[in-house]
């Protein structure tokens, strides 16, 4: 028997009528479609995102908070010292002398990001040319490089430290308890700049230190520049202290490897300093994290989860009718789906959205308030979002294949 084709020439069935076949709905389609129950709805759309939101924002607001208490606390620790090492010669008769270039020998040590020094120049202060040494016998001239206040913290008070220039005249900076007892408190550009009488030579004053906790050595001593204490006060060119900062990770590597650096000949007559206790002490700051404020910001989380999911149930148990409807006029089950989860996705994800601006706010407002460094972990902030979008799919799962389970006959004599 031979089959005929029931088809025309112009590939329509023999009755004329188009075989049916379902229409795919654009990306633009399915989002209008997702946010149509949040335009009909809002009040309970906004009240279900608040959930949300209140999570992101708890988790923004409990790490960024702790994150900038720890950033000051680093500050404060790093102001002690922790990358900072003193290397000075043994103490012995007759005395070690560092080489000249030991300085720059330390300053090529790898992890090392700054290398200065002091030397005592041996040299006699006054406050002018008819006073006692006696009257200044606490006081020590030392030269300095000018790169000295990186080295050890320290600040100007007034007036300006030594630059290169400055350095090669006969200049002086003093620290604040040599100020305070030559009886120079302050430098002011209104006045002529104070001098004092350095072996037998006039200097000009043209700054003063604050005090510098870390290094009080530095407050009671005259600094004058290197090459005018070479050419001025005979200075040899030995240093006496030589400052080192380095990574702080490496501080330990550099200590070792100090000695024979700058005293290739003799680095057993090299004494240098521990590291400070304040670097174990933010070494263990460092480590620590809240773990429980992390467990409330998890908690808040899954609360507005189960919050949006209850609102996306309920929303298909009201919404029977309009899934009827739009099931009658062919649309099949996976545009269903696809409607309720992307609502139940753009809910949280407004709901994300809101939470991680309010928990960025409050937390740049309670930091400055503070004073500390406002810090916002980008980690958290990723995580909040895509923890919104994630829990937004996870709660429209179960609604959208419900809704889709429903027939068009069930659904329209839903009451």
């Amino acid at each position: 028997m031979t089959i005929t084709s029931t088809r025309s020439a112009a590939g329509l069935p023999a009755d004329g009528v188009a075989a049916s076949r379902p229409v795919r709905l654009a990306p633009l389609d399915v989002l209008s479609l997702g946010l149509l129950g949040i335009r009909t709805r809002k009040v309970r759309a906004a009240l279900s995102a608040l959930g949300i939101s209140i999570g992101i924002a708890t988790l923004i607001v409990v790490t960024g908070i702790p994150a900038s208490s720890q950033k000051d606390l680093m500050n404060r620790l790093s102001a002690l010292g922790t990358n900072m090492l003193q290397a000075v010669p043994a103490r012995q008769d007759p005395p070690v002398l560092l080489p000249p270039e030991s300085v720059g020998m330390a300053g090529r040590i790898g992890p090392v990001t700054v290398a200065s020094a002091v030397a005592n120049t041996h040299a006699e202060v006054f406050r002018n040319d008819r006073t006692s040494a006696s009257e200044y016998s606490g006081l020590t001239v030392l030269a300095g490089k000018v790169n000295l206040l990186e080295a050890i913290n320290a600040k100007v008070g007034s007036g300006r430290f030594l630059s290169a220039d400055t350095g090669k005249f006969p200049t002086a900076v003093l620290g604040s308890g040599a100020a305070s007892l030559l009886g120079i408190p302050k430098i002011t550009a209104e006045q002529p700049a104070p001098q004092i009488y350095i072996n037998r030579r006039w200097f000009t004053v043209i700054g003063i230190l604050e005090k510098s906790p870390l290094s009080p050595e530095i407050d009671r001593s005259v600094l004058v520049g290197w090459d005018a204490a070479r050419d001025l006060l005979k200075f040899d060119g030995h240093p006496t202290v030589i400052y080192i900062k380095a990574a702080e990770s490496q501080i330990e590597a550099v200590r070792d490897v100090l000695p024979a650096t700058i005293n290739p000949e003799l680095p057993g007559l090299v004494q240098v300093s521990r590291p400070s206790d304040a670097l174990a002490a933010k070494r263990a700051t460092e480590s620590t994290f809240s773990a429980l404020f992390l467990g409330l910001a998890g908690v808040a989380l899954l609360v507005g989860g189960i919050g949006v999911a209850n609102t996306m149930v309920i929303s298909v148990l009201e919404r029977r009718r309009e899934i009827g409807l739009r099931r009658a006029l062919g649309a099949n089950r996976g545009q269903i789906r696809s409607q309720f989860l992307t609502e139940s996705v753009v809910l949280s994800g407004l709901g994300g959205l809101t939470g991680t601006i309010l928990g960025t706010l409050a937390t740049l407002g309670y930091a400055t308030h503070q004073g500390w460094p406002p810090v916002i972990p980008l980690t958290s902030v990723a995580a909040g979002l895509g923890g919104a979008i994630l829990i937004g799919m996870l709660a429209g799962v179960y609604p959208s294949i419900r809704a889709a389970r429903l027939t068009p006959t069930a659904a329209l004599g839903a009451t």
